[in-house]
């Protein structure tokens, strides 16, 4: 299969070329020529086999240059018990006769990135001894908390590569940012920006679209990558989800096979989202799919209007890894919904760039408003959510789960749509312990507590050991320091890669 890009001025490559790249030189993302198909009878074989097998059926539909040898590889090396806690990797919880909960939050880090982020690595690693680059591979992240700890996890002492993972400094969770500031490795860096997520994630790209600079890196023998899921490698692991949690529901007897169900997604980078989009243009049985956005609720006016509209206030929430103002991943979207036209695509980019705001063709707002319905929760509600969960269900969700089953409850009431409905859970309710305690016990539980007796209470609450990715972190040495400004971050790489050598 071959991949192309959103912005159409590069040439068509394999996945392993597109997976090395990350991003398009031309400042596109790479998405597939063509989307396989999986038949109902190709479902009802998958049903009753395991993670590890359902995530290399889908693998192997887009990774046709890789053997099925080296996905399975893959596959083994980066779902097993060492790794996660649960032997479903991602099982399903049930809590009512019409709502599920798909736990992401098994892996090292407890969070859904850990599904795409152990295998992204092996994949890397691979596509660059497939396309004979010998080059060190230096993988940028940009993150609002949860992927650089993951893709700190996964790359960390991996041969021939090297991580830098740029975070907002007052952006992420105190837990989080505990996460990565011990990371060890003796490949790895940890940068904080002053500034917000989409300062970061800008930054990033910045240096990625600077030819000078990766001419020069290219002099050094060093390739720049990606891990953040503008990288088709990080994004194709997560459709591999979708299709388990249905599958398990049909196993279990929940649903019949070929029964359609909605997926609710906590998004703020629309990478989550997007791959459950992927896993219905394959054929998975889905109805409707509903995008859940925090106070930072730019995706869910695009959605209502068509309008997409970056200018307003960027607000801190209780759900961090969703403030986000810049959607990259929507861009793969918008391609695939306007007939693959990259002449619209790039007017679009080139507006959000130049004026903060971009309006889509009536035909592709259609589209979109077919498939797609999106809410919002402020704090309040999400807290509230929370304690209602719990309260109902004796079941401990985290902030941005909260998000997702207050959108839920709003589309049921706009729509009165009773399809049975998959919630991803995105996060552990542990990474986010101040704000969980809170909605359950109330404002006094969390007085004059830190992060770790939280944790205790946590775990007396849920009934759950505090995961093992999270413990006794505050016993872990500080390694990583460095703190610079939104307009520093490229010699900042330079400075770490030539310290590095």
């Amino acid at each position: 299969m071959l991949y192309e890009s959103t912005r159409g001025q590069f040439k068509k490559i394999l996945s392993a070329e597109a997976i090395k790249l990350g991003i398009s030189p031309d400042g596109g993302l790479f998405v597939p020529c063509e989307i396989p198909m999986i038949s109902i009878n190709r479902l009802k074989e998958m049903t009753n086999q395991d993670y590890q097998a359902r995530a290399a059926v889908i693998l192997k539909e887009y990774l046709t240059d890789y053997s099925e040898e080296e996905i399975d590889e893959c596959v083994s090396l980066s779902y097993n018990q060492e790794k996660f806690d649960s032997p479903a990797i991602a099982p399903v919880r049930q809590l009512d006769d019409s709502l599920y909960i798909l736990e992401l939050w098994h892996g090292p880090t407890c969070a859904f990135k850990d599904m795409a982020l152990q295998i992204l690595p092996h994949l890397l690693t691979k596509a660059a001894v497939k396309t004979g680059d010998i080059s060190t591979i230096v993988i940028l992240v940009a993150t609002s908390g949860d992927t650089g700890k993951a893709a700190l996890e996964g790359f960390k002492d991996v041969p021939r590569t090297r991580i830098i993972v740029f975070y907002p400094e007052q952006g992420v969770s105190a837990m989080q940012q505990l996460q990565m500031i011990t990371q060890e490795g003796n490949n790895v860096d940890v940068v904080a920006v002053r500034g917000n997520f989409d300062d970061a994630q800008n930054g990033v790209k910045d240096i990625f679209g600077n030819t000078g600079f990766n001419q020069d890196l290219h002099r050094k023998n060093y390739r720049l990558s990606s891990a953040n899921s503008i990288n088709w490698g990080r994004l194709v692991p997560q459709v591999a989800y979708y299709f388990s949690a249905y599958l398990d529901l049909v196993a279990k007897g929940n649903v019949t096979l070929g029964e359609k169900i909605n997926f609710v997604v906590p998004t703020g980078n629309f990478g989550n989202i997007l791959s459950a989009y992927y896993a219905l243009e394959m054929g998975l049985p889905i109805s409707r799919l509903i995008c859940a956005s925090n106070a930072n609720n730019v995706l869910t006016d695009f959605i209502r209007t068509g309008v997409y509209n970056r200018k307003r206030q960027f607000r801190k929430t209780i759900s961090p890894s969703m403030d986000i103002l810049i959607s990259s991943n929507l861009e793969r979207l918008l391609y695939h919904l306007n007939g693959r036209d990259h002449t619209k695509t790039s007017e679009w980019m080139a507006s959000l760039k130049d004026s903060e705001k971009y309006h889509v063709d009536e035909l592709t707002f259609a589209r979109i408003d077919r498939l797609f319905w999106s809410g919002f929760a402020n704090d309040s509600e999400t807290i509230e959510t929370i304690r209602s969960i719990f309260q109902k269900y004796s079941y401990v969700i985290d902030t941005h789960t909260g998000v997702g089953i207050n959108v839920y409850k709003k589309y049921l009431k706009a729509t009165g749509d009773k399809t049975k409905t998959i919630i991803a859970s995105t996060a552990s309710p542990f990474k986010f312990n101040t704000s969980v305690v809170q909605a359950v016990l109330g404002d006094d539980a969390v007085q004059n507590k830190n992060e770790f007796e939280l944790l205790e209470m946590l775990s007396v609450l849920s009934g759950n050991e505090i995961p093992f990715g999270l413990k006794d972190l505050d016993k872990k040495t500080i390694l990583h320091r460095r703190t610079v400004s939104k307009n520093n971050m490229r010699d900042e790489v330079n400075n770490i890669l030539q310290s590095a050598n």
